[in-house]
């Protein structure tokens, strides 16, 4: 007997995912592609400012400092937005990664170790880069997560800004390839850039965690009045526990419930996330970009950065290493697994995408100001370094693509065809029929068997009778 092939034994690397997947990406990109360009304005605004006649008035307003003294909460405004506003972001992000994990591709195997190979080898040959060089140039070795990171946002803000058309597929694997990044991230700052703990606060913020999962996920409390006074005071306890308070964000987020029950059209996670990620995309990581991305870009600067090996390690990691490390793991997957590469697309497509994986910002700028503190000219230069790094990176990539724009259009094209004008794609159409028709076909095979296994035909009652 000839079964079909299956499904999980060969898997295609960029390939479309299916519609449900499809339509989720679709509201997710479309947010962080807005997010982007808001983001590049705001870094646009403060580099702009910093290196105007109006620089002391930026650096007056980014070093004010206000807050809550009692409670070890009087930070500068610049640490308001990367301890405070930023764990909206990685509140977000630890929705996603929870959602990848329970119901999205993350959660087999086989489909997760596409991008989770390609984003370890995108985050392992930026820090040997980095890491090479400052063991050359006796620089700082502190720095070396700093080209680790992707900022997703970024690099899909660059894309709506030239137009170029990317095939769903490679926007799918982009996104799941920055929610893997985030969590590396997220792992590497909880552990490697946490400051003295304060056990006590730390076992507070464990004590709100615990709260936040029993009443959203054992009473099924509903209200924001409960949460929001709740997460406020479980970043508090994080913030004053040594380890970086955006952690706390992520851990909320990953205790939301990602899937529906009996008469809910939405799980918790997808209405908050819904709710949520705008305030992220347009507010919390443009202010945080504000205030981190206004840095001395003259030549002279730039000149002194350029000899500094910090600077140089970043610039590597993130404009090379990232291609390396990216490209290199999925053709490792492509080559020595079941994977293989989508017939749609070629491997300067992945090329592309993995220049795409070299925009690293928001996490890396934080990261920056993690790793120099007290040393605020290296910070500086290494900031320069991160916005340049981006910007090698974006051009490279829209170089290499929009070769291929004439294909990704007509992709585009007929993944959006709407012949009917009913608002709905008539591929997604097509699909949804043929998902409908298989699980007929399924019911009915079951069906089928349930009878032969009561030794009865299909339709007729137990005893012979037939209706």
């Amino acid at each position: 007997m000839t079964h079909g092939p299956d499904p999980e034994a060969c898997r295609d690397v960029y390939a479309r995912p299916g519609v449900r997947e499809r339509r989720f990406l679709a509201d997710a990109l479309r947010t962080e592609t807005v997010g982007g360009m808001v983001l590049l304005a705001a870094a646009v605004v403060a580099l702009l400012w910093a290196n105007t006649p109006l620089s002391d008035l930026y650096g007056t307003v980014r070093d004010f400092h206000f807050g809550i003294p009692a409670l070890g909460l009087d930070l500068s405004v610049q640490h308001w937005a990367s301890d405070g506003l930023l764990t909206i972001f990685f509140f977000v992000a630890g929705i996603e990664l929870k959602r990848e994990l329970v119901a999205g591709e993350l959660r087999r195997p086989s489909a997760a170790a596409l991008p989770v190979v390609a984003a370890v080898c995108g985050m392992a040959v930026p820090a040997l880069f980095y890491f090479a060089v400052n063991a050359a140039g006796n620089g700082d070795q502190s720095g070396w997560a700093i080209p680790m990171a992707t900022d997703i946002a970024f690099a899909l803000g660059v894309l709506a800004v030239v137009g170029t058309n990317l095939p769903s597929g490679i926007r799918a694997f982009l996104l799941t390839l920055a929610i893997v990044d985030d969590l590396g991230a997220i792992v590497v700052i909880a552990i490697f850039y946490a400051s003295a703990l304060n056990l006590w606060a730390l076992a507070g913020a464990f004590a709100g965690l615990a709260l936040f999962w029993f009443l959203h996920q054992q009473l099924g409390v509903r209200g924001w009045y409960y949460y929001v006074p709740l997460a406020v005071t479980i970043w508090a306890l994080m913030y004053n526990s040594g380890v970086h308070a955006t952690i706390a964000g992520v851990a909320m987020g990953m205790l939301l419930r990602v899937r529906s029950r009996d008469g809910e059209d939405h799980s918790p996670a997808e209405r908050i996330e819904h709710l949520v990620r705008p305030v992220s995309a347009g507010v919390a990581v443009p202010v945080f970009a504000l205030f981190a991305a206004g840095v001395g870009v003259s030549g002279a600067a730039l000149a002194e950065a350029a000899r500094q090996p910090e600077a140089i390690g970043v610039v590597l990691g993130l404009f090379a290493g990232k291609v390396i490390g990216v490209f290199g793991g999925t053709w490792l997957a492509a080559r020595f697994t079941r994977a293989r590469l989508s017939s749609d697309l070629a491997w300067s497509d992945v090329a592309g995408v993995s220049m795409l994986a070299g925009i690293g910002f928001t996490v890396s700028l934080l990261v920056t100001e993690l790793a120099f503190v007290g040393d605020a000219e290296t910070t500086e230069h290494v900031k320069a370094a991160v916005l340049i790094a981006s910007l090698m990176s974006a051009v490279a990539a829209v170089a290499v693509l929009r070769v291929r724009d004439a294909k990704y259009r007509r992709m585009w094209e007929e993944e959006t065809l709407d012949e009917d004008g009913d608002g709905i794609p008539d591929l997604d159409q097509r699909e949804e029929a043929e998902l409908l028709a298989r699980e007929q076909e399924a019911a009915l095979l079951a069906e089928q068997r349930a009878a032969a296994a009561r030794g009865a035909r299909p339709g007729e009652r137990p005893g012979g009778d037939t209706p």
